[in-house]
């Protein structure tokens, strides 16, 4: 190598020249410049280093004095030094301008044979073994090691990974949006149009304005008329084809969903399902059009999930033939009520029905709220709940009514009628029963607080995968920078959360098709609804925060939505019932189930029940089977539905023998499954989870294309092991797995993490989502920096 530093007195290059004066020195030069570089060696291991190198290559002792000059922990080279030793690597290590990856040893081999052979330097076979015992010494990766030596003119374009799988996205949407794919594609044409547009940054009222000419707009469109019997042929309204409506406006602002909900889901269904005939007449065309906006006010300030114990009454007067409606005390006004805060003129109010002195529990009845000019009607005081974390395109208000009358054919009568004489009539004459039976249209709530949560998800798992297809960061040394996606952790983010998207959308489905049935079993399909509500709220909740996450500072940026989003669907976990109280009700369906099964009087069936429990737990926690790390086992529908539902039969058993013994040793039954209350979410879980894989297995088997099957059989593998391993505490635990199959699992997940990774935006697109609605800039990048990317996608916000 060349004397030819700058002419300059500098120190720093006096020592490099000697450095490079020293010929026995040169194989060693790349790893002295790493040995400095990288800033993490100690004292000891500089000095030792040193020696290593001395004894191995029988240096002179003027070579060892400037080694140990350029090796002293107490003097190390300064940055100019360390520059000009680079850029003399670049020049005379003529290895590094090709792509071949070299060791730090080789690298310094091919230094020392392109030069001249110094005096006194070992044979090349001995110089060979001696420098990668200095590299090994060295602690790093030599061939890593040497990237960073690489002159930074290099291409970091990465190329993304070829797809594994070969099914066609628009056929997997189209079996999505099953069975209803026409009133989809119907609301997606619709909200392209120029009046559906994000506009963010405005002031509250005219937000709200905004959001009820958007409502308007799907009324004029006719859509309105679709969630309505009366313009059915058949007088009905198919729940299936309402949450098709309502989870593809979930793609656009939830505000907007939300308002949809009240009107058409909550206030209609009121009038369609506790209604009669003449309300059906009078109110539902008017609805339908928006002439007539409403609100359904059950909530009370004191009574959030507990409405059997609302305070609002109805008390009858017979004289007047009329129902005075009245708020007792301050935590009886209605709290949270959607659409009462500015445009509602007549609201669908729970109160306890009293007649002739006598409480008949909670009924609904019509209530006028405001007149034609948008005051509130005398006795009615309005209040509106102000700026919220979120969805404050939606007026939530306060109600009180001082002894407000209206008359006797505005209570909504299916269940429960008042006669002309003032005598309390119906045709179910349990009021435990009645009082469930009347909550219906809560049922159907569930079902939509459900499809909105998931759509929210949808959005916002599709925006993050799609950035972070493109976006790059980092990547091994001297090679292009590689996207987000393929990180371990990215995909560990995204692609379970994609998995249970794909679950939770046939689990709706079947839900949807048993309460549109005839269903024998109604409180079991109201126990999954409201489960199916927490399960689904709670999975977008943290869907959209994980996609915010795995976006960076992008997805913290308004302009993308996911933030929105985020916000937005933040009271989805608490609306139509909280969801810790939703979780209870499943739990005590299912408990009840299994304590009917054992006290149904019947020793065969209990019997019955007992062997099957028994001979469950002796096949599956057969050492064969708990050790079995087989992949093909892994991958079985059967063994992880199995695991699944042992957990639940489980739970189920564990959380019934506690509660019964608490009750044995003189506990309150209420007192006993509070303090088991844990459990009891436990089992809801459990429940809900096993449901959805069931949902998902049998959509697998169903599905006719052989390529869709193989995408959906990836998706549902993925979806159940990150169940088991979600929970694998409790498998181990319970000695349904042993420690190797525990890590067989977690292993399997990160492969079929990596096996998903390719195809994980043609999964997203399957969803659907028209680029003009998902309208986040980083959804559009096509690899390019966010500021460069394409905006035209994002309608409507305000942008310089």
């Amino acid at each position: 190598m060349s004397a030819s530093t700058p002419g300059t007195s500098h120190p720093d290059l006096e020592a490099l020249q000697a450095l490079l004066d020293a010929r026995q020195l040169l194989p060693l030069l790349p790893m002295i410049y790493v040995a400095w570089a990288d800033g993490e060696l100690h004292e000891r291991e500089l000095l030792e280093l040193r020696e290593r190198m001395t004894k191995m290559l029988g240096l002179s002792s003027e070579d060892q004095e400037v080694l140990a000059s350029w090796l002293d922990p107490e003097n190390p080279p300064g940055p100019v030094a360390l520059r000009y030793l680079l850029r003399a690597l670049h020049r005379d290590g003529g290895a590094l301008a090709t792509d071949e990856r070299l060791s730090l040893a080789e690298l310094g081999m091919r230094m020392a044979l392109a030069a001249p052979p110094a005096e006194g330097s070992p044979a090349n076979e001995e110089l060979r073994t001696s420098l990668r015992e200095i590299e090994k010494a060295l602690g790093v990766v030599g061939t890593e090691a040497t990237e960073q030596l690489r002159p930074e003119a290099r291409d970091t374009s990465a190329t993304l990974p070829a797809r594994n799988l070969d099914f066609d996205p628009k056929k997997l949407g189209e079996l999505l949006d099953a069975p209803h794919r026409a009133t989809r594609e119907m609301v997606r044409e619709l909200l392209a149009g120029d009046q559906f547009e994000y506009t963010d940054g405005l002031p509250l009222k005219d937000y709200r304005e905004l959001v009820v000419t958007w409502l308007k707009a799907l009324a004029d469109s006719g859509i309105g008329d679709r969630c309505v019997p009366d313009k059915r042929a058949d007088g009905t309204r198919d729940m299936s084809e309402f949450l098709a409506i309502f989870e593809t406006l979930g793609h656009f602002d939830l505000s907007l969903l939300v308002k949809f909900g009240v009107q058409f889901g909550l206030f209609g269904g009121s009038i369609m399902f506790m209604g009669t005939e003449h309300h059906h007449r009078t109110y539902l065309p008017r609805l339908a059009s928006l002439e007539l906006q409403g609100c359904y006010a059950m909530t009370e300030m004191g009574r959030g999930s507990n409405v059997r114990d609302l305070e609002t009454t109805a008390t009858y007067d017979p004289d007047s033939k009329s129902f005075i409606i009245h708020t007792p005390t301050e935590t009886a006004r209605k709290e949270w009520i959607g659409g009462a805060g500015t445009y509602a003129t007549l609201a669908t109010v729970y109160a306890q029905l009293i007649v002739e002195g006598v409480n008949h529990g909670v009924h609904a009845l019509l209530v006028p709220i405001r007149d034609a000019k948008g005051q509130p009607m005398p006795g009615v005081r309005i209040e509106d709940q102000g700026l919220k974390m979120g969805l404050n395109g939606v007026d939530n208000g306060r109600i009180w009514f001082d002894q407000v009358r209206v008359p006797r054919e505005n209570l909504l009568n299916r269940y429960g009628n008042v006669s002309e004489e003032g005598h309390y009539e119906s045709p179910i004459p349990s009021p435990n029963k009645r009082f469930f039976t009347m909550l219906g249209t809560l049922v159907a709530g569930r079902l939509g607080v459900s499809a909105g949560g998931l759509s929210a998800a949808k959005s916002a798992l599709t925006i993050a995968t799609r950035y972070s297809d493109q976006r790059r960061q980092f990547g091994p040394a001297g090679a292009p920078e590689i996207p987000v996606l393929d990180y371990r952790m990215q995909q560990r983010a995204l692609l379970p959360r994609i998995a249970t998207a794909y679950a939770l959308t046939f689990a709706l489905r079947e839900l949807t098709r048993r309460y549109n049935s005839v269903d024998p079993d109604r409180r079991q399909t109201e126990a999954l609804a409201a489960g199916l509500k927490a399960y689904a709220s709670n999975f977008a909740l943290g869907a959209t925060q994980a996609a915010r996450e795995a976006c960076g500072g992008q997805g913290y940026l308004w302009l993308n939505r996911i933030a929105a989003i985020r916000t937005d669907v933040d009271v989805f976990a608490t609306f139509e019932g909280a969801n810790v109280v939703m979780l209870q009700q499943v739990a005590k369906a299912r408990i009840g189930e299994y304590a009917h099964e054992l006290n149904d009087g019947n020793f065969f069936t209990m019997a019955r029940v007992l062997t099957r429990q028994a001979t469950r737990t002796l096949s599956e926690t057969n050492p064969v089977v708990t050790r079995n790390t087989d992949t093909e086992h892994l991958d079985d529908a059967d063994f992880q539905l199995d695991a699944l539902s042992y957990r639940e039969s489980d739970l189920v058993s564990g959380v019934a023998r506690r509660i019964k013994s608490r009750i044995d040793k003189g506990m309150d039954s209420f007192e006993a499954f509070n303090d088991c209350q844990d459990h009891v979410i436990a089992v809801a879980n459990a429940n809900v989870e096993r449901f959805v894989l069931e949902c998902f297995i049998e959509a697998e088997k169903n599905t006719t294309d052989a390529a869709l099957r193989r995408a959906l059989s990836q998706l549902r593998k993925l979806f159940a092991l990150s169940i088991i391993e979600k929970d694998m505490a409790w498998f181990l635990e319970n000695g349904y797995v042993q420690g190797n199959k525990a890590a067989a699992i977690r292993d399997r997940v990160n492969t079929l993490c990596a096996e998903l990774r390719p195809d994980a935006v043609a999964f997203v697109d399957a969803f659907q989502i028209p680029d003009t609605l998902l309208s986040a800039p980083i959804a559009f990048s096509e690899g390019k920096a966010p500021a460069d990317a394409q905006v035209e996608h994002a309608r409507g916000i305000a942008r310089d």
